[in-house]
């Protein structure tokens, strides 16, 4: 049996595989077409202007359905190892869920509303998708530990310790250099007074987005675990 066909391993290895995908196609093409500039720009000006803007909105939507899928079976996975085991609060494991359920919403209204045409419905779906992305990994990282030694491996769970660091370090940059940038083009002057600050958010910005994918791939060993099934019951009419 191929590695991806064990367990529900393919839905976060789906997930790592698309959204890089989706970062990596839209700036290529932003890139040849000359909408964007070569060094650091926000995620979403890669996707702000047609065609590009047709495919990130499409590629960010169905990462965010693989993401939903994949934080409800990781929550349903971690519920069945709390109800044999009591290790994890179940209502952290709950919390995780919604909070993570939130990002994929952010992540869709980001996809919705692009940068240029609303801007501010997009900064707010990015501002949500942002916190609770990184809310979510961290407490993630919680459940993991405390789920140990059932799960993920000690090296694993120090793993998403590192990268949830990293996430949280980057994250305040991002927000907080981004109320610095006034300039709204697409390209920047490095000569501009607030380009440090659009240079130190943009970098920023791709280091917590990547942060989230490179936290997902931790999830592939895990998934090869369980399965799910879909119970159907029906209740025929009975005649009096």
């Amino acid at each position: 049996m191929y590695w991806f066909m064990q367990g529900l391993c393919f839905l976060p290895a789906f997930l790592v595989v698309w959204s890089s995908s989706t970062f990596v196609v839209c700036y290529l093409i932003a890139l040849l077409r000359g909408d964007v500039d070569v060094i650091f720009p926000f995620i979403s000006d890669t996707g702000a202007e047609p065609p590009e803007s047709c495919i990130f909105g499409l590629m960010t939507f169905i990462t965010a359905c693989a993401g939903i899928a994949t934080i409800y079976s990781r929550y349903k996975f971690v519920e069945k190892l709390s109800e044999e085991t009591r290790v994890v609060n179940p209502c952290l494991n709950k919390s995780a869920l919604y909070i993570g359920l939130l990002s994929c919403l952010g992540m869709c209204i980001v996809a919705t509303f692009q940068e240029i045409a609303e801007t501010k419905p997009h900064d707010a779906g990015a501002l949500l998708f942002f916190v609770t992305g990184v809310t979510y990994i961290v407490l993630q990282t919680v459940i993991s530990y405390q789920a140990f030694p059932f799960g993920a491996s000690m090296t694993v769970i120090r793993v998403r310790l590192c990268i949830s660091i990293l996430a949280t370090l980057a994250f305040f940059p991002t927000v907080v250099c981004a109320f610095f940038v006034k300039q709204t083009e697409l390209h920047r002057d490095p000569a501009d007074k607030d380009y440090p600050y659009h240079l130190a958010s943009a970098v920023c910005e791709w280091i917590v987005a990547f942060s989230f994918t490179c936290f997902f791939f931790t999830y592939i060993d895990e998934f090869k675990l369980f399965t799910l099934q879909v119970k159907t019951e029906y209740e025929g009419y009975s005649n009096s």
